[in-house]
């Protein structure tokens, strides 16, 4: 069984203090048959901001997701608004030359931007400014110097590293031997930001259907797609699924995979969030196996790892990962936790995003590897561009090259398991 129903009541969000805080409108379920010039296949950040993108256009255009808008990674991650991608900028430049990191950072930049504008208009999203990294170890924390110096240097960008002591003022950790901070980032109530842009796409004159799965796609000079009441004529198609994606596109899947992370959310801590952290910042580590935390604006803290690497979700979710959170935080011991959840994210073997032409009219945008808060975004929007005659961000994107995973859609499951538990271990035991 797919990330799709694997987890999850069908047609439900996930049991997040984001769905709990917000009463999302519903969209009917297609029935019949629609003719339109987009068919956008998952109503998260991606595929919202392609639709969105071309109602603006003028192009007529269907949403279709199998359960609601942001029911996936888009309305249940950690919210984190990430500068630049899962590989540093330095390391961009080496494989794919100055000009290509250059155009990639500018994309990067471009989707903070986007979510930025769209937050400071809407309610309840919650933006606030600043994410900063933790790093476990000296040489670490050297390679981040030494990046911050070259994006300060050729991109005139100030991200600020600290050593240790500056940074336990920042965030009350002792484990970490110091970090940096990126004010340009930031965080977000991720599924509010999720039902704003469908808001928007709405206005536009985008049609939204939710509990409408895609069951078969017909490749053709116009394509069709078939759901369980309906079906849907469609010019081009953006597929935007991502690690919740059928295996409805296997050029698709044998280059992305779900993997599963869990976030807690503690009761809230107004009078001593700050025991934690000095700002209302969100923060990452340098874990393989990635540490993610931050405050709501409820000053509940909000805490994610990833533990589970096969597609069912543990049957105590709750045990483990708030064992993590006390190791890192030995003041947080005994708070309470009122919500636990967890959901699948979209990784590709080299961690960078997959938005690539699969056909001649049709496009998918996945992989985003943690960094898709922005990116997600941007990728929906590059390909809306494509489809209106504008090339250049996709050819950036697909420059990229992704390769598929070895043994293809029906081994990655299992060699990536084995590959990641090795790393967690590491982890574990500080090797």
């Amino acid at each position: 069984m797919s990330a799709l129903y694997r987890n999850d009541r069908p047609g439900h969000h996930a049991p997040s203090v984001y769905a709990a805080e917000l009463e999302p409108p519903e969209h009917l379920p297609l029935t019949g048959s629609v003719r339109v010039d987009v068919a956008v296949i998952g109503a998260g950040f991606t595929g919202l901001w392609a639709a969105l993108t071309l109602a603006r256009a003028g192009r007529s255009v269907v949403v279709l997701d199998a359960h609601r808008v942001g029911f996936g990674a888009s309305g249940r991650n950690g919210g984190q608004v990430q500068s630049g991608y899962n590989m540093g900028q330095r390391a961009l430049e080496e494989r794919f030359g100055k000009d290509r990191a250059r155009a990639l950072w500018d994309l990067s930049e471009a989707g903070k931007a986007q979510l930025r504008a769209i937050c400071d208009t809407a309610l309840k999203t919650h933006f606030r400014p600043g994410i900063a990294h933790g790093e476990y170890d000296k040489l670490a924390l050297a390679d981040a110097r030494f990046e911050a110096e070259h994006m300060a240097r050729h991109y005139d960008v100030n991200i600020e590293v600290m050593g240790q002591a500056a940074f336990a003022d920042l965030v009350r950790a002792p484990a970490y031997v110091g970090g940096t901070l990126d004010e340009s980032g930031g965080h977000v109530q991720p599924l509010a930001y999720a039902l704003a842009l469908s808001r928007e796409a709405h206005a536009a004159g985008a049609v939204i259907h939710e509990r409408t799965e895609v069951t078969d796609l017909e490749m053709g000079h116009r394509a069709v797609l078939h759901t369980p009441r309906g079906r849907v004529d469609a010019g081009h198609v953006i597929v935007a699924g991502n690690g919740y994606l059928p295996n409805i596109l296997p050029q698709v899947n044998r280059r992305v995979m779900p993997i599963n992370s869990f976030i807690a959310a503690t009761e809230p801590l107004p009078e001593r969030w700050q025991e934690v952290l000095a700002r209302d910042i969100a923060v990452s580590d340098s874990r393989f196996v990635v540490n993610y935390y931050r405050f709501d604006h409820e000053k509940r803290f909000l805490f994610g790892g990833r533990e589970s690497y096969s597609i069912g979700f543990p049957s105590d979710i709750q045990t483990a990962l708030v064992a993590r959170m006390e190791r890192l935080f030995p003041q947080l011991s005994g708070v309470r936790v009122d919500h636990v959840w967890g959901g699948s994210l979209g990784i590709t073997p080299s961690r960078l995003p997959h938005v690539a032409r699969v056909a001649p009219n049709v496009l998918s945008g996945a992989g985003f590897s943690g960094h898709g808060v922005g990116l997600s975004g941007m990728a929906g929007r590059v390909m809306a561009e494509a489809v209106l005659g504008q090339e250049d961000g996709l050819a950036t994107f697909e420059a990229l090259k992704i390769p598929a995973f070895p043994g293809g859609t029906a081994l990655r499951a299992p060699i990536l398991t084995l590959a990641m538990s090795w790393f967690a271990l590491r982890d574990r035991i500080g090797f």
